[in-house]
């Protein structure tokens, strides 16, 4: 019967056939589904070892008696009188709670609903954990047997390869976690948990293993550079997951879980707050989960459940999504870059609604919208740095595409496209107008909430950046970061047209130095914007501007924008010059 129903798969997805025919092997479904059974009847005789027997304690949570005795006890104890507490020690040592004072229906409720929730963290490790160390082990042995490119020369379109890959791969997880599902409802269902919020469970468990095989997947394509050392990456990226699953579980179970904060997003990633939403006894919080007070441009999503777990799955939904179009962009040509310029355009602009939405709430100690970006305007401005940084790395091309780019251009190719069509969407072009509509995108969020506030910090009567900045001085402050960041793309672009080995290798470390070096002397030996107006100028050609805006003047600001300007146009025409020679030599060599 499960060989019929390969067959069935195979004519729907040829990929998923594969894999499931290599898979599900008498003794392989045989291990899985026996380690299954052995681990639900390890859960369960475990909690039914906690029974209350003959000698339950009269104040238990079982016992009906507690009412009785619980009362008499904390009156001994109020009083302090160690003579009527030992004789109420002795009396509790020798006298236990009947069987029949025992209120085994509340046992039973609690303990079934004690295996549901030791069975929901054990699924959640064990399908993401488990599920991404297969998947990258199986494309490790994939290139190491030669069969990867075989697989990318097929027929089968990029998305059925991918889905036979999800699918397949981890399917003996998937049999073991299948085989529990009938105990892990039962359980819930006893335990009086509503089923909608199980199912709520099981949607956020298989939006997590999308987001999480899929990044497994696309590291695995470009894990080629570890060529020999694929496996080692795969215990080490499940390990990875295994603390960042651990860590926020540990944050999600704290009472200090504040949400009200950009980092939410972030959060959004593990499946810990939301399951410990659904099910209040997961971590047996007193005060309860934080999530309830989550905010999204001041929308209250906490306040339903459906808005919780639906934004969860949509968060997780599109970056799955994304991910997904990046493997079928690159799949069959692994050399290509990770994401085209008009798809960063997208990911810039989603990146800043994410962050800036959870920025945007109401919590206890944020009550204007100053106080509230004031907060976490280090957090807003780390991220884009970031992203940006990532963004030249991904986005700028090398020489051989540079090279045809400005070939075809020299000959006339494109010549029913302007120059700017081709900078804005051409893969092959420089990224430094891309760069530039990037910085553009995250720019315009910071000029909206400069124009709303008075970037004043009503705690203490000082301005956010400090006594003395008006929106001029931050407004330059923000040409200056832009055109930093535009001065690091122009030379990171010249490093990779040059005819150098390991271009790559330059540009990230020469880019690195670049941005992280000048802050890091600056703040050893100690030059803040506190020391004088000459030091204070020092940090405003730094990748930090910001530090150097108290202590400097309006014209000092405005003068060291129109040096960097200068700089970068420099740069430029060096780029431009560059690009033409490119083109031109190769035009040559090809009608040679």
């Amino acid at each position: 019967m499960m060989l019929n129903l390969i067959d069935k798969i195979g004519d729907w997805n040829p990929q998923l056939f594969r894999e499931l025919k290599g898979q599900f092997k008498f003794f392989n479904v045989a291990i899985a589904v026996v380690t299954s059974f052995v681990l639900q009847l390890v859960v369960t005789l475990y909690h039914l070892s906690n029974a209350p027997n003959n000698k339950y304690s009269l104040t238990g949570t079982y016992c009906r008696l507690r009412q009785i005795y619980e009362p008499q006890q904390t009156q001994v104890f109020k009083e302090s009188d160690q003579s009527k507490i030992a004789e109420l020690n002795d009396f509790f040592s020798k006298n236990f709670c009947p069987q029949i004072q025992i209120d085994w229906q509340m046992w039973w409720r609690d303990h079934w609903e004690y295996i549901f929730l030791t069975f929901s963290v054990i699924f959640i490790f064990t399908l993401i954990v488990a599920g991404t160390y297969l998947l990258i082990n199986d494309f490790a042995k994939e290139e190491t047997r030669g069969t990867l490119n075989f697989i990318r020369l097929s027929p089968q379109s990029e998305t059925s390869i991918l889905t036979g890959k999800l699918l397949g791969v981890p399917s003996l997880i998937y049999l073991m976690i299948l085989v529990a599902v009938p105990l892990h409802l039962w359980a819930g269902l006893s335990a009086q948990i509503a089923f909608s919020y199980i199912l709520g469970y099981y949607a956020i468990l298989a939006a997590s293993c999308i987001f999480f095989y899929s990044a497994a997947l696309l590291l695995s394509l470009f894990s080629r550079s570890f060529s020999g050392s694929q496996p080692l990456l795969g215990l080490l990226v499940s390990g990875v997951i295994f603390m960042f699953l651990f860590i926020t579980m540990l944050l999600a179970s704290s009472y200090n879980n504040s949400l009200n904060n950009s980092i939410a997003w972030f959060r959004l990633f593990n499946p810990w707050d939301t399951t410990n939403y659904l099910f209040p006894n997961l971590f047996n919080l007193s005060n309860g989960s934080d999530i309830k007070k989550l905010q999204f441009f001041y929308l209250p999503l906490g306040r339903s459940i459906i808005s919780v777990v639906g934004f969860h799955l949509l968060n997780l939904g599109l970056c799955s999504y994304g991910i997904l179009q990046i493997l079928k962009r690159c799949f069959r040509n692994p050399q290509a870059s990770i994401i085209s310029k008009k798809q960063s355009y997208l990911l810039v602009a989603f990146c800043q609604l994410m962050i800036w939405g959870f920025t945007l709430q109401i919590g206890e100690n944020s009550y204007t919208l100053d106080r509230q970006v004031g907060e976490n305007y280090i957090l807003l401005a780390s991220y884009n740095l970031l992203l940006i940084l990532s963004l030249i790395a991904v986005l700028s091309p090398h020489r051989q595409d540079v090279q045809d780019w400005a070939r075809y251009r020299h000959q006339g190719v494109s010549s029913h496209k302007s120059i700017w069509q081709d900078l804005i969407w051409a893969e092959k072009s420089p990224a430094l107008v891309a760069i530039a509509i990037n910085l553009t995108i995250v720019t315009i969020p910071w000029l909206i909430w400069i124009s709303l506030t008075s970037i004043f910090d009503t705690n203490n009567g000082q301005t956010w950046l400090g006594n003395d900045v008006d929106r001029f001085k931050v407004l330059l402050a923000i040409a200056l970061s832009i055109s930093v960041i535009m001065i690091y793309a122009t030379i990171a672009q010249l490093i990779l047209l040059l005819k150098t080995p390991k271009r790559s290798f330059w540009a990230i470390r020469i880019i690195g130095a670049a941005v992280l070096l000048p802050p890091i002397i600056l703040e050893f030996i100690g030059i803040t914007s506190q020391v004088s107006t000459v030091m204070s100028t020092v940090w405003l050609f730094s990748t930090f501007p910001w530090v150097g805006i108290q202590g400097s003047s309006t014209t000092t600001i405005f003068m060291a924008f129109l040096a960097e300007l200068t700089f970068l146009g420099w740069l430029n025409l060096q780029l431009t010059r560059q690009v033409k020679l490119a083109g031109e030599s190769a035009t040559k060599a090809l009608l040679a």
